[in-house]
């Protein structure tokens, strides 16, 4: 059965039309709501939730705008059917309603629903049918308005902004330096991987050299926007994608201001903030104070490290990969193998602890990190109250933090530090424990926090935990 000659007439009045596959499964509104709430910093699996679509649609929307808000109007222009009005044309026709009938129903001329039947109706059948998602797709296809960005018909701007961002670095002798990048995979620049040596200008760096290089040339000039969209935006043009890893801190999407501003602390309580730590800390005169956190290597390997802020006694805590690490597939909420999750981290620290005497184990500052999660149970086993520093704030850990950069040391970063056993860490820590320090005045941790035993067992037989 071939092709009707209505069917042949529709095709001539569209036009030649490349399919780019079956109807989209969201509409305009449903693209807003998901917008609406990335911009109100949701993740994107909350925004498709909140948009009525599915996990993977909403992902591969926010991949495609590169984080970048299209910024779309919340409804059409009322001169134009949406889609709301197309579900209803839809179900009429099928219940064999005429073209007057629909069109007084919907308040609209009737030869509108007339070249909207003819227009939009699927031609893959040899009767004419329409369909609401079908119709939705093609007044969408034929609503858009791509305006060609300036980088691509402007080839002296491309290459100028080209060279400023992804330009090579060279010697004097003109010799090309730097080590070879990795493939481009679409994501990030990789963890602890090299990246290619560039010019690396940043897009406003570019943008405001442009007038002073051309002065008298007026079409040299481009926003600092237009190049970052260029580079986040799939078909946007001008830049390729990848260029992205160029940028100084590699990102390959936008990340949504509101996001930037969310906490990721749940577990930090309005009791356990750094407020609410005793004020005895401050002056270091009483012991038993500790500030703690973690130090990481390669392939997720950690070390927990503690430090008695008055003797600066340290203590490091073996962390051991868990049964299973590297042969179960890692999955989202699933079990911690690498050996920090939170029931871990509060087994460690616990059984690190609880030989101290009850006057040396008074209060433990730590780190943000969710590894501590679990606190709560930590204070109940051992007795020790856990206080978290404020967010991005390491001084108010100082002597933890300097602990941290001696010990690199002997764990540099990028090393796996999983392949040393309790005991080779617990020689570490008593080589640190004996380094003389000046602030003791020139004594050793192990010396002072030696007389700090001795006087707590001179006051009273101090209980253990």
């Amino acid at each position: 059965m071939g092709t009707s000659p209505r069917q042949k007439k529709i095709r001539e009045e569209r036009g030649l039309m490349f399919s780019p596959g079956r109807p989209s499964i969201a509409w305009r509104q449903d693209r807003v709501r998901f917008w609406e709430a990335i911009a109100a910093g949701a993740k994107t699996r909350e925004a498709a939730v909140a948009a009525g679509i599915s996990e993977p649609v909403a992902h591969r929307w926010f991949k495609h705008a590169g984080g970048v808000n299209p910024r779309l109007a919340p409804t059409t222009s009322g001169r134009y059917l949406s889609s709301a009005e197309r579900e209803d044309i839809a179900l009429w026709r099928a219940q064999e309603v005429g073209v007057r009938e629909i069109a007084k129903r919907l308040g609209r001329s009737p030869s509108t629903i007339s070249r909207e039947l003819r227009r939009n109706a699927s031609t893959c059948t040899y009767r004419l049918e329409y369909k609401a998602s079908t119709a939705q797709w093609h007044a969408q296809r034929r609503a858009k308005r791509p305006k060609t960005a300036k980088l691509v018909t402007h080839h002296q701007l491309r290459q100028y902004v080209q060279d400023k961002l992804s330009g090579e670095i060279v010697t004097a002798e003109g010799e090309i330096v730097g080590p070879t990048g990795p493939i481009w995979d679409g994501k990030n620049k990789p963890h602890r991987g090299d990246r290619e040596w560039v010019t690396g200008w940043s897009p406003q760096q570019i943008a405001r050299r442009l007038p002073l290089d051309f002065p008298e040339d007026e079409s040299m000039r481009i926003s600092h926007e237009a190049i970052y969209q260029a580079l986040y935006v799939e078909g946007r043009g001008g830049l390729e994608r990848k260029q992205s890893w160029h940028l100084r801190r590699g990102g390959a999407k936008r990340t949504p201001r509101a996001r930037t501003r969310q906490q990721a602390w749940a577990h930090v309580t309005a009791e356990t903030v750094l407020e609410k730590r005793p004020t005895e800390v401050e002056d270091r005169k009483i012991a038993g104070h500790w500030e703690g956190d973690l130090i990481i290597g390669l392939k997720r390997s950690a070390v927990a490290t503690l430090i008695e802020r008055t003797t600066r006694y340290a203590m490091l805590v073996h962390l051991p990969r868990q049964a299973g690490y590297g042969q179960i597939r890692p999955t989202k909420n699933g079990p911690a193998l690498a050996g920090y999750g939170a029931l871990i981290m509060k087994d460690a620290l616990a059984k690190s602890i609880t030989h101290l005497p009850e006057q040396l184990g008074r209060s433990l500052t730590w780190d943000r990190g969710k590894e501590l999660s679990a606190h709560a149970l930590l204070t109940k086993e051992t007795g020790l109250p856990v206080y978290f520093a404020d967010a991005k704030s390491p001084w108010q850990r100082g002597s933890n933090e300097h602990l941290n950069g001696l010990l690199r040391q002997y764990f540099p970063k990028g090393t796996d530090l999983s392949r040393w056993n309790a005991t080779e860490i617990a020689a570490i820590a008593t080589a640190m424990n004996n380094r003389p320090r000046g602030i003791l005045g020139w004594r050793t941790p192990a010396e002072a926090f030696a007389d700090q035993l001795r006087s707590v067992e001179q006051h009273t037989v101090a209980p253990t935990r």
